[in-house]
């Protein structure tokens, strides 16, 4: 199997089947024996997924009449052609003659002379179909119409430079453990390895390694990081000290929490929503003198994947796979002085880092996670000792989810208060703080900081 066919499978579940991308990825990538084939197979999908309502109406246009169902395959596969064309350096021959042969992969030679026709036509009348359907500014900037009308709504001056770092690629932004070694001094090794980094600002922890261009050559890329994809296309591993704990993958936003959560020396802490475990781990390399860290989700598979970050990075905490809404099933009676409280949410400050976002969230999905965001914040409240913190934590950009969500929950608890955040760094809002997906180069996170009164 060669990248291309491998995407087109990739992709037609995560399309036709609304799977995630990255469980897709996790299952197929390690197929494909070649590393070269690998990281071309995750552009692939990445960058059909980032660019996917562009893509769609182009196709829209070269085609005569609609594709059957059973042939999805193939209409992601002109996807993908239409994707090399537009955004990777790859002559344009050499892209066609490459997605017309994975017709054959998919035993449907039928469909040769078609790819071939539409990869063509587009070819010839690049310019002006691309004139045509960039007047829709959803199409234009690859965002399904609600999440457009959202975005516009919610930031009525930032909207358009939020559409265009949602279509960015980010960077590589890595978090230092400060148990091992400064920053300064990985610096060092990065340098020492022909690496360009940069620190991140706003945290002490941070180093940002140089963004790829976001026309990407693929040889270019992968001879600027001097690294070769491991199975899954990962070539961080081969960072230097990964193995040893030195370092590990943590957007500059995210390094904010563990600071801003203040943990007393010998505070219990409870980190409720704690799978994959950066942040976990980022309190421990923080704060030597941690009394218990109580590290809490709800899913199995993801208790696996914070486990795995603590035992290379060498470190503990107590672990527990559990619904955090409901206290009574693992929890020993004894309050916390700090909790982090990072929610599901719509994730809508990191869809350039899960570009399948924008397909599979709904506009429904936005109350159902509102309503969630609720009931934690008020199952874990009583948990909290008089005079302890509590940091609540989003990835999103909507109010609903954010400021509002903090608003109604201090209208209903009299023990409540906000610690204003006064930051260099985000938005102040009514309550809490914004950074918005680009900002500095970081994600788009929201915090906010409660206390409970004595």
């Amino acid at each position: 199997m060669d990248a291309r066919s491998a995407a087109t499978q990739i992709l037609t579940q995560v399309i036709g089947e609304r799977r995630s991308l990255s469980h897709c990825l996790e299952t197929q990538l390690p197929l494909l024996k070649d590393s070269r084939e690998r990281a071309l197979a995750q552009e692939l999908c990445y960058g059909v997924l980032r660019w996917l309502p562009r893509l769609q109406a182009l196709l829209n246009c070269l085609l005569h009449k609609p594709l059957r169902t059973k042939d999805d395959d193939i209409q992601v596969l002109l996807l993908i052609g239409l994707y090399q064309h537009l955004y990777l350096q790859i002559p344009p021959y050499a892209a066609t003659a490459a997605t017309v042969e994975v017709t054959r992969t998919l035993k449907k030679d039928w469909a040769s002379g078609l790819v071939n026709a539409i990869l063509r036509h587009f070819q010839r009348q690049r310019e002006q179909l691309l004139e045509q359907i960039d007047v829709n500014l959803s199409v234009k900037f690859a965002h399904p119409p609600w999440l457009l009308e959202r975005l516009q709504t919610s930031w009525p001056h930032h909207w358009e430079s939020l559409l265009q770092a949602n279509n960015s690629h980010p960077p590589v932004t890595l978090r230092v453990n400060a148990r091992c070694l400064s920053r300064e001094a990985y610096l060092a090794h990065l340098q020492q390895a022909n690496i360009v980094a940069e620190l991140t600002p706003y945290t002490d922890y941070g180093v940002t390694i140089q963004q790829l261009p976001v026309t990407l050559d693929l040889e270019e890329k992968l001879n600027l990081l001097k690294f070769v994809p491991d199975k899954m296309g990962n070539w961080i591993t081969h960072l230097p000290g990964f193995n040893q704990g030195w370092v590990s993958v943590q957007d500059g936003a995210a390094q904010l929490a563990a600071p801003l959560l203040d943990v007393p020396v010998g505070a219990r802490v409870l980190d409720a929503c704690a799978a994959p475990g950066g942040k976990t781990a980022h309190l421990l390399e923080h704060y030597n003198n941690i009394g218990t860290l109580f590290a809490l989700d709800n899913q199995s598979a993801r208790i696996k994947k914070l486990e795995d970050t603590l035992r290379r990075l060498q470190l503990t905490a107590t672990i527990r796979c559990a619904d955090a809404t409901q206290p009574h099933t693992w929890w020993d009676g004894n309050p916390f002085e700090r909790i982090l409280l990072d929610v599901p949410c719509s994730a809508s400050g990191v869809i350039r880092r899960h570009p399948d976002i924008k397909y599979l969230r709904q506009p429904s999905d936005i109350t159902m996670l509102s309503d969630q965001q609720q009931r934690l914040l008020e199952a874990l409240w009583p948990l909290l000792k008089p005079g302890g913190k509590l940091l609540y934590v989003t990835c999103s950009v909507f109010a609903e989810e954010n400021e509002l969500q903090i608003e109604k929950f201090l209208t209903t608890q009299a023990d409540a208060y906000e610690n204003r955040l006064v930051a260099p760094w985000g938005h102040a809002l009514s309550r809490g703080r914004q950074i918005l997906p680009g900002e500095n180069n970081a994600d788009g996170f929201y915090y906010a900081c409660l206390t409970k009164t004595t």
